[in-house]
């Protein structure tokens, strides 16, 4: 699981950040899910190690258009890049209208089939892999953050020690594989325990934009490996964060130390904290430092690997 950074920038873009965008790549899938689609998205994918044609899903948070004014453009340009099989969106009510309408008046006909599904809290998604659950947050309008959940997997399979065991290469390894024992032709029995080592345990990740501080970016973010959340403000900014229903970089850190995640990557921030002005990003880094240590600042195009779980223990 691999997340790149397409746009940290809240509202309008600036010269070197544009508006939200994020991407998860699964490259054991040859999948990228993309989290919001602001404008100028697909220029972005252009600059980053993301294909085009691997957009399997898209995750939309709010209908503010900092975080769809993209996706229309976005959407044109997948069916060039190689007529995907299918492109499931999520999003909240009023996303498919939207689509509609965009395509309607400016005459666009997808060459693939698209599937919007409205948004509703709990699963929105789950296959053997994955799992994604969306909560409602506080916002102006209505909008959700995400939770992907990779589940666990078995342990590594140790073949070299099945073949020294005289374990003939077959069917016998699926099920060795799968924890079952066996009986050899000589009558010996092998356990798959023996064989298997402990299970490699899933890794989360939630995303929170955009929202002031609240319950439902803590449930989401519960012990996660990286939560990604918006810090549009710094903290002598308060008012106008809780004016206009957005975090401060304080908020961002005290949602990651209730939730007992991992590392924190702020992102959304107001273009009022660029270099030059009396606050700057690094400022917000630090109040959040000063709640939560392991805190990170996004940068557009900043590739960030989350790193794997330790495996659980054996159970007897």
């Amino acid at each position: 699981m691999e997340i790149t950074f397409l746009g940290t920038s809240s509202g309008v873009p600036t010269r070197s950040r544009n508006v939200s965008s994020i991407a998860l790549r699964l490259p054991q899938r040859a999948e990228v899910w993309l989290f919001d689609c602001g404008e100028g998205t697909q220029h972005q994918i252009q600059r980053s190690n993301i294909k085009v044609s691997q957009i399997r899903r898209i995750f939309i948070t709010h209908m503010h258009g900092d975080h769809i004014f993209g996706l229309m453009g976005l959407l044109a340009s997948c069916g060039l890049a190689g007529n995907p099989e299918q492109i499931d969106i999520y999003g909240p009510p009023g996303l498919g209208d939207y689509l509609q309408a965009c395509s309607r008046y400016s005459y666009t006909h997808f060459s693939y089939p698209i599937k919007v599904h409205k948004h509703r809290s709990g699963v929105i998604y789950e296959d053997d892999e994955y799992v994604v659950k969306c909560q409602k947050l506080e916002h102006r309008v209505t909008a959700y953050g995400y939770r992907v959940e990779e589940k666990d997997r078995l342990g590594h399979f140790d073949a070299e020690k099945a073949r020294s065991l005289g374990i003939p290469f077959g069917p016998l390894y699926g099920e060795l594989k799968r924890g079952k024992t066996i009986t050899l032709p000589d009558g010996r029995q092998i356990s798959g325990k023996e064989l298997v080592g402990p299970d490699r345990v899933g890794r989360k990740i939630a995303y929170c934009t955009d929202t002031i501080f609240c319950e439902g970016s803590i449930e989401l973010a519960k012990d996660a490996d990286v939560v990604i959340h918006e810090a549009t403000f710094a903290h002598q900014d308060a008012q106008m964060a809780y004016e206009r229903l957005h975090s401060t970089s304080t908020m961002a850190a005290q949602v990651a130390l209730a939730a007992n995640a991992k590392t924190l990557i702020m992102t959304h921030f107001s273009p009022r904290y660029a270099p030059g002005n009396e606050l700057n990003i690094k400022d917000l880094l630090q109040e959040a430092k000063a709640i939560f240590a392991n805190t990170e600042i996004a940068e557009d195009f900043l590739t960030y690997p989350v790193p794997p779980r330790a495996a659980n223990p054996k159970s007897n």
